[in-house]
């Protein structure tokens, strides 16, 4: 495939992206990074997103070390409205906990979930989403310099709200102590969609809210693809809280492997040794997609209706006809 042809359908894609905004012809997936995008998988998308990962922490004043492995994942599913998605969240963990503080080393093995989570998020501002009359607006497919210059609509953040409710099993080693059953999470999630395939997502949230340990967080997330296989990111997380406190930072790349299928991975490390944190973890996404357009007036939905559209005859001059039916050149 030409260079040029390649370059047009990656603009086509994600302009489609920006404008249906919920669902995409293409995975969208909130991996690489724990930051949770503002928009849903799309209705009747049903979503996998998993992340086995390795730990290594390490507490000087404290004289304790923690080595193991875990897997974080999540589930999520499109119900009803394209603004409205369903999810299930959490990280099982296990390690050897060793004390370092006397002549002899103690060891402890542990396991369990550091979090499970049930929630459902909904998008309640969409600044890309098209209003009555208005028509979508088209990529220039001859100007580089106009669809990556900067545009100041884009500084306007899509905006979701989260709601959701964790469970912890009694005498948990992950968590505070005395914290059990079930405790509320809250969080609002922004995106803004920067021209030249630059993303910024942000999440503010509430953590087992009621309890004696209670959290707050922070998560800054921004990622570049910089091709239509290949995305890079750099991460910013503060968690704080009397049981746990960190800034965490975060750095990798992912790629698109097909349309629902995709791979991952990171590392993450913090700047203190109270406990200093090492992690390396590798995931994958995949998307199981039953989504059907909406249906128009005649009740068509939007694709047999395009099918039935007469298709176009090819002009003498280039320009009268740039794209075939199939969107080769």
């Amino acid at each position: 495939m030409k260079p040029i042809k390649k370059a047009l359908i990656f603009f086509t894609c994600l302009f489609v992206q920006i404008v249906f905004a919920q669902y995409t012809d293409v995975i969208n997936s909130n991996r690489p990074g724990v930051s949770k995008s503002a928009f849903s998988v799309g209705t009747n998308v049903a979503q996998v997103e998993v992340g086995p990962y390795i730990v290594n922490e390490e507490h000087t004043p404290l004289k304790y070390e923690v080595s193991g492995f875990g897997v974080d994942f999540t589930a999520r599913y499109g119900l009803l409205f394209e603004e409205l998605e369903l999810n299930i969240e959490g990280t099982y963990q296990n390690d050897t906990f060793t004390d370092n503080r006397s002549t002899i080393s103690y060891e402890d093995k542990r396991s369990n979930f550091k979090q499970l989570t049930v929630g459902a998020k909904y998008l309640v501002y969409d600044p890309y989403k098209l209003k009555d009359g208005e028509e979508e607006e088209k990529p220039n497919l001859y100007s580089y310099h106009a669809n990556h210059s900067f545009k100041w609509k884009s500084l306007i953040p899509a905006v979701a709200v989260y709601a959701g409710a964790n469970f912890d099993t009694k005498n948990n080693p992950y968590t505070g102590p005395g914290i059990e059953g079930f405790s509320p999470k809250i969080m609002v999630a922004s995106q803004n969609n920067f021209s030249g395939g630059w993303v910024l997502v942000t999440n503010l949230l509430m953590d087992r809210i009621g309890t004696d340990y209670s959290e707050f967080q922070y998560i800054i997330t921004l990622t570049h693809s910089f091709n239509p296989q290949w995305v890079i990111f750099a991460e910013t997380q503060g968690i704080k809280s009397d049981f746990y406190a960190d800034n965490l930072f975060r750095f990798g790349g992912g790629y698109l492997w097909s349309k629902d299928f995709q791979l991952d991975t990171a590392l993450t490390f913090n700047s203190k040794d109270t406990p200093s944190v090492f992690g390396v973890n590798f995931g994958m996404s995949y998307r199981f997609d039953f989504h059907v357009d909406k249906e128009t007036d005649n009740g068509n939905s939007r694709k047999d209706a395009d099918k039935r559209k007469p298709k176009k005859k090819k002009g003498k001059n280039k320009r009268e006809n740039d794209f075939d039916d199939d969107g080769s050149l």
